[in-house]
């Protein structure tokens, strides 16, 4: 698995998941945006994109060969 950080501001730790989102106002229904996350800050992530309906999903970031 490559190195990546988490998407956390501030956060330097190596991402574990990857979490799938898109903003429908502005994204077309093809487009997904991808946030790196580490453990620690995966709740807080996915919390926030879930208050915005902009949640698509989450995958392990090994399983996409990143």
């Amino acid at each position: 698995m490559t190195e990546k950080k988490c998407s956390r501001a501030g956060c330097e730790s190596q991402a574990v998941k990857l979490i799938q989102w898109r903003n429908p106002k502005i994204h077309s229904s093809d487009r997904v945006k991808v946030w790196a996350a580490c453990d620690e800050h995966l709740g807080f992530l996915v919390d926030y994109l879930q208050a915005r309906n902009f949640f698509l999903g989450v995958t392990d970031f090994a399983a996409n060969g990143d």
